[in-house]
């Protein structure tokens, strides 16, 4: 039976980011990834500023600056014709005052690269896990399929589950999940770029009547998404193509031959919005981090931030009994005791926003001329957009790189 100290099930960026620190602190991990890539298509493409601070700490940050990136420097919607910035990153502090639009099979396989330097880390692709090991009531590896669809089995001191939101290894484990409401799906899709006034690197949200958008510029293409009711994508789907393209040529002022790009339903992809956390995040022999701990809104792109920062939380909580083969439910409870704050505060203010904007655009009841009272105040006074930044960007407790992981 094959053995490692640490199984991270899942390659995205919890999995990736913990296995490479866990790797530098001198433990054995393996990173079991179902797919045989990283690329995936509309995926969390941001990295904020705190992340963009860790990978400067673990010597990753001349590797980044080669990605194929833009910068966004400041967040800005049109409610009507009331224009807001609800976001300034250039009025934060530090080296990184914007985040960084980058794909996130880029971001993904530069941890993969730099972790891959490492004789203690293992990155299996194509390798599916379908159930649990346990021992004694506690969790002592995982079964799995690989890439020649042979059943096999890993045994380890500690399974950390980082395979998102559908988490097969947090349902396996029989853990509850807490569910909230959302107001909303979101469609996506690609609309090609042209030299306007969006042009800047900016993402831009446009809210009317009944109709709600965020559009991203993405270099020579708009990563837009384009909100809807909970649960109605069928019965929107029902009408022509060229009904969409209607409503997105309003939105942003884009003539036919721009939204022409969308030339049938199968270019616009469902985000079914969900959003929910754990109440325990572990149970003796697994941790749960990022999605599979904790759902969030897309709202402010945050979970990729949240999701590596759980990891590197983790790595430094849990390299020491790692290293001496005394990891304990108790060392478990200490990484969630550590990153419950920032994931609360996180869901929390989406659910803010999900109620204060989100809905009232969608209902049709949101108008420029009676903002609700904080985009009144981001908006009167000029020095909230550095905080809604700094809250947005680097977040309530941020983490640091772990000495034992910095080059």
């Amino acid at each position: 039976m094959e053995r490692t100290t640490c199984c991270v099930v899942g390659g995205g960026p919890a999995g990736m980011m913990l296995g490479l620190l866990l790797a530098r602190a001198g433990i054995a991990v393996t990173v079991l990834e179902k797919h045989g890539d990283f690329l995936r298509d509309f995926r969390g493409d941001t990295v904020h500023p705190s992340t963009l601070r860790l990978l400067d700490e673990l010597g990753l940050a001349d590797r980044f600056a080669v990605l194929p990136a833009r910068r966004l420097e400041e967040m800005r919607m049109l409610i009507g014709d009331t224009t807001v910035v609800a976001a300034d990153f250039r009025r934060i502090p530090g080296k990184y005052r914007y985040i960084a639009m980058v794909p996130q099979w880029d971001f993904l396989t530069l941890l993969a690269d730099a972790a891959a330097e490492e004789s203690l880390f293992t990155l299996r692709m194509n390798t599916a896990v379908t159930g649990l090991l346990t021992s004694g009531g506690r969790v002592t590896g995982v079964r799995y399929v690989d890439e020649h669809g042979a059943d096999g089995e890993l045994t380890a001191d500690l399974v950390v589950a980082c395979d998102g939101r559908d988490s097969l290894v947090r349902r396996e484990a029989g853990l509850a999940f807490t569910e909230f409401d959302v107001p909303m799906d979101v469609w996506q899709a690609r609309v090609p770029a042209r030299r306007d006034a969006l042009k800047d690197g900016r993402v831009f949200a446009r809210f009317t009547a009944g109709q709600a958008a965020v559009t991203m510029d993405r270099g020579d293409y708009f990563q837009t998404s384009y909100l809807i009711g909970k649960g109605v994508d069928g019965q929107l789907r029902a009408r022509d193509i060229g009904w969409f393209r209607e409503r997105l040529g309003e939105l942003f002022d884009w003539d036919e031959t721009v939204t022409a790009a969308i030339t049938s339903w199968a270019d616009v992809k469902l985000l079914e919005v969900r959003m929910g956390r754990m109440p325990r995040w572990y149970t003796e022999g697994l941790l749960c981090l990022g999605d599979a701990a904790h759902t969030m809104s897309p709202v402010g792109g945050v979970g990729v931030n949240l999701a590596v920062q759980d990891a590197v939380a983790a790595a430094r909580i849990l390299a020491r009994p790692l290293r001496n083969g005394t990891v304990t439910a108790a060392d478990l409870a200490r990484v969630q005791k550590r990153r419950w704050l920032p994931m609360v505060v996180t869901q929390r203010s989406q659910r803010g926003e999900h109620e204060m904007l989100l809905r009232p655009a969608l209902e049709g009841t949101l108008r420029g001329d009676r903002l609700p009272v904080p985009l009144r105040l981001v908006r009167r006074m000029p020095f909230l957009r550095g905080v809604t930044a700094y809250l947005g960007g680097i977040g309530v407790r941020p983490e640091h790189a772990p000495g034992f992981a910095r080059r």
